[in-house]
């Protein structure tokens, strides 16, 4: 009998160290994932995206005085753990629609442009726009050095308890079309 104890103990003692490896290879290849999904060339490699990042070069979150660059993961991931995971999941259905030809012409792409970018206001609604907050929180804002509308509009804003999206829906990308009632009532 001892002899048998003996054995059991040692098979545990191994699922468990076998365990402990899974989950540090579990959670490296998560980050690895994460992180590769998480750059610019990633983001961008798909054919439809092109049109996203021309327009993207064109803003100040790409190229301006102080060198600060907004990538895509800035604006669209979120940094806490939990709400990055979940995004990256919805995320995967712009990988699917790509992969089947949903949107994988620029015209398919415009074509939804409206929808998906609906989506994405919706989200940074619902979370107060926390992925611009992360560079852009009224806190942090000096309104004496922006000029006397931004200053007025960035103030009412505040005691309105309004979310940057409010504003600022076609600050980096062009702000699509609304589609014409008939049109959205095919989609």
């Amino acid at each position: 009998m001892p002899q048998r104890k003996t054995s059991r103990r040692r098979f545990s003692m191994a699922v468990l160290v076998l365990m402990f490896f899974a989950g540090i290879g579990f959670v490296a290849a998560l980050d690895f994932g994460i992180r590769s999904t998480n750059t610019m060339e990633f983001c961008t490699s798909c054919h439809t995206m092109h049109t996203n990042f021309e327009e993207y070069k064109e803003t100040l979150h790409y190229k301006n005085p102080s060198g600060v660059q907004a990538t895509c993961a800035d604006c669209h991931v979120p940094k806490a753990l939990w709400p990055k995971l979940v995004t990256k999941v919805i995320a995967a259905k712009d990988v699917y629609h790509e992969l089947v030809g949903t949107i994988d012409t620029p015209e398919k792409f415009e074509a939804r442009r409206w929808v998906m970018a609906s989506r994405v206001w919706a989200k940074m609604e619902r979370s107060d726009s926390r992925e611009c907050r992360t560079c852009h929180d009224f806190s942090s804002m000096d309104l004496s050095e922006q000029g006397r509308s931004a200053r007025s509009r960035h103030a009412a804003a505040e005691d309105k308890g309004q979310t940057c999206i409010d504003c600022h829906k076609g600050i980096v990308h062009e702000e699509p079309y609304e589609p014409l009632p008939e049109t959205a009532a095919a989609d």
